[in-house]
């Protein structure tokens, strides 16, 4: 019997040997943090389990409620879809005030959750309001400016922050969410992001093809970083949560090194992602106050030609419907929707989304999530 343990214990000894040996001890963590706990991914309420900066707010400008606050109820259908995608959060905007909120599973006003790929699009925007205030040159300065080693690499010196925004990096990185092993699991649950993209290399010339990649986020981040000086939660709160009045501090998922991940994982709440929104829909304004330059807000929703219509500057685009709009989109379908026509911000945020996709591989929840709010306006 002692015989056998020992094996058994040489054999996990040499397992463990094996995984560091090939980089891969990050999946001590993943393992801690997702089976140990009896969940298989990531999820909206794991950024607890993550050291993070905080995103300070300051004065507290809440969002008026409008006379028709929550007195038309939600259809059916979507109470029905809403509850099978196990939503936590519902709210609708219009003409800048609140007209729909709802939540469950728990969840209120001021819980927090995991906004993942919504913070590219705010990592954009610390972009803009770099290149405002001078610490950046344009959307055409090169990334290797700030980091000359990546010169070296084949494209590397071609590559620009513009084509990161714009998911135009080249890079040889496969957007995976589900492989434990690929880099989106290494950035998420490892010790370093450095370590993840900064050795990543490019299968192409940069600014040539769309491909939505997490790598090409983290990098803007590391290259915004160095450029302001400062760690990306300060000048979020200095530049958005300050003055967007948020109602609630926010927290920023880091590494362990104490880097932001820029490309997913900062944990706030529906109402205060809604001021995001707004921000895009009043192209750079919060109570007619510029924030950011109007002309960098509408370069965001403006689709580039090579993403075929879906994407702009770290924002998903759809002109192709009846109903125009652009949106925040996270892992399980964290949403925020802005529906210019309708002067109209959906925030959806919850623990699944729909597969249903539409031809260009765009999610059909989005349109679903307009149509049944348009029947909650006061124009229904």
């Amino acid at each position: 019997m002692q015989k056998v343990i020992k094996i058994v214990l040489l054999i996990l000894a040499s397992a463990i040997l094996l995984i560091y040996i090939s980089g891969y001890n990050y999946l001590f963590s993943a393992i801690r943090l997702t089976y140990l706990k009896g969940e298989t991914n990531s999820t909206i309420d794991d950024g607890k389990n993550f050291p993070s900066h905080l995103i300070s707010k300051g004065n507290s400008k809440p969002w008026q409620t409008d006379m028709n606050y929550n007195k038309k109820p939600l259809s059916p259908e979507l109470e029905k879809h809403l509850k099978e995608t196990e939503s936590v959060s519902f709210l609708v905007i219009q003409h800048g005030k609140l007209l729909q909120e709802h939540y469950w599973d728990g969840y209120k006003k001021r819980t927090a959750s995991n906004s993942f790929s919504i913070a590219k699009t705010i990592t954009v925007l610390l972009l803009g309001k770099a290149i405002d205030d001078g610490r950046i040159m344009g959307i055409n300065q090169k990334f290797s400016d700030f980091y000359p080693d990546f010169s070296e690499k084949e494209f590397g010196n071609k590559l620009t922050l513009g084509d990161l925004a714009s998911m135009q990096s080249g890079l040889d990185w496969k957007e995976d969410y589900k492989d434990i092993f690929s880099k989106n699991a290494a950035a998420y649950y490892g010790f370093s992001t450095a370590d993840v993209v900064f050795p990543a290399k490019f299968k192409q010339n940069p600014g040539e093809k769309f491909e939505y990649q997490s790598g090409a986020s983290q990098l803007l981040g590391f290259a915004v970083g160095r450029a302001i000086g400062m760690p990306l939660a300060s000048y979020a709160s200095a530049k958005l949560w300050k003055p967007l009045g948020m109602e609630q501090n926010a927290e920023w998922s880091t590494d362990q090194m104490g880097v932001e991940k820029s490309f997913c994982c900062i944990q706030s709440n529906a109402r205060d992602f809604a001021k995001i929104g707004s921000l895009l829909l009043n192209r750079g304004k919060f109570e007619n106050i510029p924030l950011i330059n109007e002309k960098f807000v509408d370069q965001m929703i403006t689709p580039t030609e090579n993403s075929n219509g879906v994407y702009g500057l770290g924002v998903w685009i759809n002109n192709d419907t009846k109903i125009r709009h652009y949106y925040l989109r996270g892992l399980y379908g964290q949403y925020v929707i802005v529906v210019p026509e309708y002067d109209m911000i959906i925030v959806r945020l919850g623990n699944k989304e729909s597969e249903e996709k539409d031809s260009k591989n765009r999610p059909k929840d989005i349109g679903f999530y307009i149509n049944e709010t348009l029947k909650l306006t006061d124009k229904n």
